[in-house]
């Protein structure tokens, strides 16, 4: 039977299909993002005619042997993976313009490739002097990297049949397409239909790709949501560009936890690993400074100091004004009404303003406690003790609830040196035996703020 064409209309925010046009998409409810495209169609019959019968296979027949993964040589990278690169693997890596990516995954290229292992770098955004300029900031690189400056679609999988490398880079994929589908580069056909090729060739291959992804002002991968669908492995690389410190946070990865992150510091030569964050982001912390308190937080199995601010001042409007940078701020909003109702501060007529330190960002209930102390220590102008650290779930009722994993905080703030630990009384029957470090467990907010 001869083929057939049948519009389809795609929403070119996030990738939801209709049989005809509307002017606002019924998922993301964004207005004139539906774009035509023409789609081949086949009869049924010839489906069935030419369709391959599938083997069948029983679950103790299934070989549970894994494949050794490959170390990237950046050991906050492999954290994030779940402990390396899986070969046949599909990860997306995703982050602002200007952030690092390309420079993150140039470095992977280096390190892989002076273990020889062949890699390929493709290009469809930079030319060969561009990639040879960044290079020669990070240092040498062996024969084992291979570059390709290219965007057809086609042109790219022959080379990389040809080649086989052992890792696949493509940044990134808005730029790639295929003369098979008729829109624009960076469309949802082009991006989807990218991606479906570079699976094909991941696992039939058995080759890791990494492939580079823009996001959208909101922060999410630009394209269709079914991007992340088909992907093994979802990273961003989140941080202020303007800054020296980059987060790389998994959120999606089929062969590992996504709760791990990876700390690195933008520096001349390149990204360079923090290995130990906390002491970096508690330098430069003022002494005797009221409103300044350390809480601790959990990220995947790393426990992570930081350094709570706050001030509050005398409102000289009718409405307060309230800021929170690096914290949830109805949570903030919520905390501060406790304390008016449940300890009687009058903060109705202050203005609040709260911030870690770093410009990291943290949403762990654990911090609640924090926030609190460093809300109080700035209302009555009294400094908490700088060898203290604070943790704990605050509750709406002013009790303290208990927290996961305290006996890892508690290890990582007396290896900082911190004399005094406030934590929930809860958490600390679940404690063994600490030395060197004083453990005060507390029941409600007012026994906390009594200790200033």
């Amino acid at each position: 039977m001869a083929k057939g064409k049948k519009s389809i209309f795609f929403c070119q925010n996030c990738g939801h299909e209709e049989s005809k046009w509307l002017g606002q998409c019924p998922v993301c409810k964004e207005w004139n993002t539906f774009v035509e495209e023409k789609t081949a169609v086949t009869h049924s019959s010839t489906v069935k005619g030419g369709a391959r019968g599938a083997e069948v296979v029983t679950l103790s027949n299934v070989c549970t042997d894994q494949d050794e993964r490959l170390k990237t040589g950046i050991k906050e990278l492999d954290r994030v993976l779940g402990g390396g690169i899986v070969p046949g693997s599909l990860v997306l890596v995703g982050g602002d313009p200007g952030i690092g990516k390309s420079t993150l995954l140039l470095q992977v290229c280096q390190c892989l490739s002076a273990e020889k292992r062949k890699v390929l770098y493709i290009s469809g955004e930079e030319s060969l002097k561009q990639i040879k300029l960044r290079a020669n900031r990070m240092g040498n690189f062996t024969e084992d990297l291979l570059l390709l400056c290219e965007t057809n679609l086609e042109t790219i999988s022959t080379t990389i049949e040809k080649v086989n490398p052992a890792v696949v880079v493509i940044d990134s994929v808005q730029t790639m397409y295929s003369e098979e589908v008729g829109s624009a580069p960076g469309s949802v056909s082009q991006v989807r239909e990218a991606t479906h090729v570079l699976m094909k060739l991941a696992k039939g291959l058995n080759i890791a790709v990494f492939i580079v992804g823009h996001v959208t002002k909101e922060g999410t991968v630009a394209g269709p949501r079914v991007l992340e669908h088909m992907v093994d492995t979802v990273l961003y690389f989140e941080g202020d560009r303007h800054a020296s410190y980059r987060i790389l946070r998994g959120v999606k990865n089929r062969f590992g936890s996504t709760n791990e992150i990876g700390v690195f510091e933008m520096q001349k030569c390149g990204l360079v690993e923090v290995e130990n964050p906390s002491e970096y982001m508690l330098s430069g912390r003022p002494e005797n400074a009221s409103g300044s308190v350390v809480a601790c937080a959990i990220e995947g199995t790393r426990p992570m100091l930081m350094e709570i601010q706050a001030l509050v001042c005398q409102s000289n409007f009718g409405m307060p004004r309230r800021t929170a940078a690096g914290l949830d701020y109805n949570r903030v909003n919520l905390l501060m009404a406790v304390l008016e109702k449940r300890i009687g501060l009058p903060l109705s007529n202050y203005d609040a303003y709260v911030n870690i330190a770093g410009g990291i960002r943290m949403n762990e209930p654990a911090s609640d406690l924090g926030i609190v102390m460093a809300i109080v220590s700035s209302y009555k102008n009294k400094p908490v003790a700088e060898d203290t650290i604070v943790f704990g779930e605050v509750g709406l009722s002013g009790e303290v609830r208990a927290v996961t994993m305290p006996d890892q905080r508690v290890a990582e703030a007396k290896k900082l040196g911190f004399k005094t630990c406030i934590m929930p009384e809860v958490s600390v029957k679940n404690l063994g035996k600490v030395e060197g470090i004083e453990i005060v467990g507390v029941r409600t907010v007012n026994q906390a703020i009594s200790l200033l």
